[in-house]
């Protein structure tokens, strides 16, 4: 078990490879934690695939249609910070539009500096990042891995 400082600002992710835990960065990006956070005990993440698995780059979820089309509904502003891309780092996806993260994220797999200050960092995985390398590669994945239950920690 990883240690958990923070229960309110840590998610637990079971996916079909294992779980991951989330350590959230509402220092860096109050307003999206709070949004994911939202989604997250309403159920809005359970179930749905990692989409897009790019080796030595990233794996992005939380597309309810599971094609990297769809969000919430809800756009958020941009929360852009120093903090770097690095293994491990959870950072909102969006489109050309800065404003347009929605409840689209992915894991970094290693550094990806061209990402610095140009998307939302909101955190960071504390334990599980083998089961982040576990899941299933493609653009779109066949047969993708998912997402089995998605938890605030404090909940749990």
């Amino acid at each position: 078990m990883p240690d958990i400082k923070d229960p309110e600002n840590t998610l637990v992710l079971d996916t079909t490879q294992g779980t991951v835990t989330i350590e959230m960065r509402p220092d860096l990006a109050p307003t999206h934690v709070a949004r994911i956070k939202e989604l997250v005990r309403e159920g809005f993440y359970d179930g749905v695939v990692f989409h897009r698995v790019i080796d030595g780059f990233m794996a992005q979820t939380g597309c309810p249609q599971g094609t990297g089309t769809g969000g919430s509904g809800k756009k958020l502003r941009a929360e852009f910070s120093k903090e770097k891309h690095v293994r491990g780092t959870c950072s909102m996806a969006r489109s050309m539009d800065p404003n347009s993260g929605d409840s689209q994220f992915f894991i970094c797999f290693q550094d990806a500096p061209w990402l610095d200050a140009q998307y939302t960092v909101w955190g960071k995985v504390i334990d599980g990042m083998d089961n982040v390398d576990n899941l299933k590669r493609g653009e779109p994945v066949k047969n993708p891995d998912k997402i089995n239950s998605f938890k605030v920690a404090a909940d749990a």
